[in-house]
């Protein structure tokens, strides 16, 4: 019988695939870690480390279900460290006659995977994933007129093809969306549950140090934070429906010096790996939300099937509508450097040094973290969507391009233009002071918009209204703060701009 070469990414690990229904022995199953995938952006090394430990326990996962592996550690002496030579020598070794792959979520090795077939001299098959709710295409294929999209229309869309939180013909409870009770500010009375972590894998972040893979960010150390095998992913879902959902609603938005993790899942890795199926976790949480609705508010559930319902798909379908021009969008012609203090977090604003230091810490911050804190300050200050990308790529254990690239260009820094998100999500020091308890630690005075001690978020802010006041004003959901702006005297206009132009000229000493 002909050999079949079957190669499964680092983020397609899922055992539910069809190819994996029972053991093909006709087949091999080929997993790499490869400096082709360590070195396109430095990452952080727990992300390194998570990708790779969640590789090794799926190929064992297949071996136990009889399936024949093929397993290249980074280490390993055969190792090419690149995808197409490896696929070259393992197919002379097992015979091949054909390789098979998944459809990747990657623009760049999409474009690779369609050339392997003349690279290689072999046939090459690609496949469904099995993963998404939706299609690659499936943006343009439902709104073929849209000029801008929004995830709303799709998210309703999804709801009623999936039946998930509807009654009938219409959603539970009446209303679609939730939002409006989902953003308290965190009270600190509330008791915050210690999070999931596990042993780390013996050897593993040593062996990627050891490897000279270039990385960022704290080693795991004692504890390992993110599921990496099917088992633990189900644990961390079945986790956080039993002691977070029911405040994840109303805290989503919450920011809390004190928890890095709040009421927050930490599934999204899983997610983004192909551990877990997006379908699934929404169907879990929609069954414990009906069997239990007096103690899971149906704001917490709604809100959570948002994000990985409505938002994760919505991005997914952004991402593979607009590439490759995504990838250079830059519609406000930003062109700052970032701050080097992104890569210490050693800057006295409370909250940026949290969310960094966090991050360094952790390889994770939650989404307002991400928009409202980090991104928001590099928005505010003019840096190049490039260096903004590259950051939120590498950091983050759960940044796949495909989420991490639509989420930072379109929603943090709104380089599309407007395509995705109806406004730049920007505000001033007071949001932050609102919803968290940074701004009582920090060096600076959130009530300060001028002098030495004055927050640096207040003249940025106004500072980015000037800048772009002609595209600003045609917004209706920015038009408000245009004309609050215009009401200022001039005195105090120039005032705040002069404090802008202070902080950029000394960013990296803030």
């Amino acid at each position: 019988m002909s050999t079949c070469i079957r190669f499964v990414l680092g983020d397609q690990l899922n055992l539910q695939h069809p190819w994996f229904a029972k053991p093909d022995k006709g087949a091999v199953v080929v997993l790499m870690e490869m400096r082709q995938e360590t070195d396109y952006v430095v990452h952080h090394i727990q992300k390194v480390a998570a990708f790779f430990g969640a590789m090794r326990a799926f190929a064992e996962a297949l071996k136990k279900g009889g399936h024949r592996v093929e397993y290249l550690r980074i280490d390993d002496a055969r190792n090419r460290q690149n995808l197409a030579e490896n696929l070259q020598w393992l197919a002379a070794e097992h015979g091949a006659t054909r390789i098979e792959l998944q459809e990747p979520d990657e623009y760049r090795l999409d474009l690779l995977y369609k050339s392997l077939e003349k690279t290689l001299g072999i046939a090459v098959f690609i496949t469904g994933t099995h993963h998404f709710i939706t299609s690659r295409n499936s943006l343009g294929e439902r709104f073929p007129k849209a000029k801008q999209f929004r995830q709303e229309l799709l998210y309703r869309q999804l709801r009623v093809e999936t039946g998930v939180l509807m009654d009938g013909n219409e959603p539970v409870g009446g209303s679609w969306n939730y939002d409006a009770d989902n953003r308290k500010a965190f009270d600190p009375k509330l008791r915050v549950p210690e999070p999931l972590a596990w042993e780390p894998i013996p050897g593993l972040e040593e062996s990627i140090t050891q490897a000279d893979i270039k990385t960022l960010g704290e080693p795991g150390k004692n504890r390992r934070y993110w599921p990496i095998t099917r088992e633990e992913a189900l644990h961390t879902l079945d986790d956080f429906i039993e002691h977070r959902l029911p405040y994840f609603g109303p805290y989503q938005d919450a920011l809390s010096h004190a928890h890095p993790f709040l009421f927050h899942s930490r599934i999204s890795f899983s997610l983004n790996a192909h551990i877990l199926h997006p379908l699934e976790v929404v169907q879990r949480v929609e069954q414990a939300w009906r069997a239990e609705p007096e103690r899971i508010p149906l704001s917490s559930a709604e809100g959570f099937i948002r994000q990985v319902l409505g938002w994760r798909e919505y991005v997914r379908g952004i991402y593979w509508h607009t590439m490759p021009n995504y990838a250079t969008a830059n519609a406000l012609n930003h062109r700052a450097k970032l701050p080097q203090w992104y890569w210490t977090g050693k800057t006295r604003m409370a909250c940026m040094s949290a969310a960094i230091g966090q991050s360094l810490t952790y390889a994770y911050a939650h989404h307002i973290q991400r928009l409202m804190i980090t991104g928001n300050f590099a928005l505010l200050l003019g840096v190049d969507p490039n260096e903004v990308d590259a950051w939120y790529l590498g950091i983050y254990a759960d940044a796949i391009e495909w989420v991490e690239m639509p989420n930072t260009r379109g929603m943090s820094q709104w380089a599309d233009g407007g395509l995705m998100a109806s406004k730049p999500y920007i505000s001033s020091g007071q949001y932050i002071n609102k919803m968290g308890n940074h701004c009582k630690q920090c060096h600076y005075d959130v009530n300060a918009r001028t002098g030495a001690k004055a927050c640096p978020f207040n003249a940025l802010y106004w500072d980015f209204i000037d800048r772009h006041r002609t595209l600003l004003q045609r917004n209706p959901r920015m038009a408000m703060a245009c004309r609050t702006y215009d009401k200022f005297s001039p005195t105090t206009r120039a005032e705040l701009l002069e404090k802008a132009a202070e902080v950029k000229a000394g960013v990296d000493g803030v």
